[in-house]
């Protein structure tokens, strides 16, 4: 797996499972190097720096290392610096540097993906404030790849190897940090929200019982595009038990955004049949009865029943 793939992943949560979004190694750790490091210099490696070329990197016989990440920019685009927290479309090429080997590329399929300090240190290093349109060489010390991981056997990676990956910046969108549009009046009968002053949702339940099937609500109306299957989205949300208000589960208390695929079973149903068509914009309040969540088992150790309907407020930021 590259480190493209494993920082998102670890990046990411399951909507099904309970499972929250974390950071991956936090880049505190001691430096580490392998021992057997022959060269340690970024400027020592020779790359084509053009954008779009096979980077081919090499640097002589050797194992090439570092003990602290760096990167250096081989062509420099025109357009704004990279930001955290904007949706980056790249092209990448990943490299062992203990034997120069390339275990994973984009090969003309551009990843997409939202900068975070949920990201590896390492990818985060190479890519915050480098300008849109250009090719830059990064090289993660162990301790910002997957040393904190003990290595990745799947691509013959230790967890002391230094990552090298030369990235091709193509596009970055900022992403709102909350729902806006049109508000919607909600329907009679329906939980009701009240928003703080950052957004985020407070929601009361009514004291009847719950609506029998799924309900989507928006509550604001986004200007953007329909989502659509097989999309991810990036959203915030709060999650509430309609049996006692009970909090189970909020993107804002974590202070970030989470992503979900949607609308493919990612995620439980009453995500997948309530949101996919919403606008991106929009902030939804979901009613979802017990078998569009977790079904007759619930979730217990949030302490979900089998008999329990839901209630989200989500705020749809992005979808790609």
């Amino acid at each position: 797996m590259s480190v493209l793939a494993v920082a998102l992943a670890l990046a990411g949560c399951s909507g099904d499972d309970g499972d929250k979004p974390g950071p991956t190694a936090s880049g505190d750790a001691a430096p580490t190097l392998a021992p057997d490091v022959d060269v340690s210099d970024i400027d020592k490696i020779d790359v084509k720096a053009e954008v779009g070329q096979d980077p081919a990197p090499s640097w002589g016989d050797g194992v090439f290392g570092v003990a602290e990440s760096t990167r250096k920019v081989l062509t420099e685009g025109d357009g704004p610096p990279v930001q955290l927290g904007q949706r980056l479309v790249v092209n990448h090429w990943e490299y062992n540097g203990e034997d120069g080997s390339m275990f994973d590329s984009s090969k003309d399929n551009p990843a997409t993906f939202k900068l975070t300090d949920q990201l590896q240190p390492g990818l985060v290093k190479t890519l915050e404030g480098v300008k849109v349109g250009s090719r830059v060489l990064g090289a993660a010390a162990p301790q910002d790849a997957f040393g904190p991981m003990g290595g990745n056997p799947s691509s013959n990676i230790a967890a002391d190897d230094t990552v090298l990956y030369v990235i091709d910046v193509l596009e970055a969108v900022s992403v709102a940090d909350r729902a806006s549009g049109t508000p919607v009046p909600p329907k009679e009968g329906l939980p009701t929200v009240q928003l703080a002053e950052n957004g985020d949702p407070k929601i009361t339940i009514p004291k009847t019982d719950p609506p029998a099937g799924l309900v989507a609500q928006p509550l604001i109306k986004g200007e953007g595009k329909p989502v659509e299957s097989g999309q991810t989205l990036d959203v915030q949300y709060k999650g509430v038990i309609w049996a006692g208000g009970k909090e189970f589960d909020s993107s804002w208390s974590r202070g970030q955004s989470a992503s979900f695929p949607i609308g493919e079973g990612g995620v439980i149903a009453g995500w997948d049949e309530g949101l996919v068509g919403q606008t991106v914009g929009s902030q939804v309040l979901l009613v979802i009865p017990p078998d569009k969540g977790y079904g007759e088992s619930g979730q217990p150790a949030a302490g979900i029943s089998g008999t329990d309907t839901l209630v989200f407020v989500i705020d749809i930021l992005d979808a790609y």
